[in-house]
């Protein structure tokens, strides 16, 4: 694993979400339509690499220039990934600790 790169925080209300980030100081990176009717809405503050998204669910996204030599090494400790996802803006693979939190592998 190389950096965080994007922390995705649960919502209810993704436009209100929205507007609450960007009173903070927080700008819009990415609004474009998602899986399941819903919308991917990813931000930033000005200047930093590390993004949010809001979202129905929770998780972070890790990036790693190889996902998978690192999926081929966590397995070998004994945590198995999902399979691994290839799509238009990357190749991705979930995995759950024991309290069900979600982290993602991202390979650009």
């Amino acid at each position: 694993m190389k950096a965080i790169e994007i922390i995705i925080i649960p919502v209810s209300d993704q436009q209100k979400a929205k507007e609450f980030y960007m009173k903070l100081g927080f700008k819009v990176i990415v609004e474009a339509p998602a899986d399941h009717g819903h919308s991917w809405l990813q931000m930033s503050l000005p200047d930093d690499g590390a993004t949010i998204a809001l979202m129905h669910f929770h998780g972070i996204i890790v990036e790693t220039p190889d996902i998978e030599k690192d999926v081929q090494e966590y397995k070998a400790k004994g945590i198995e990934f999902g399979k691994i996802d290839d799509q238009p803006y990357g190749r991705f693979a979930w995995v759950k600790d024991q309290d069900g939190n979600g982290l993602c592998l991202h390979q650009k």
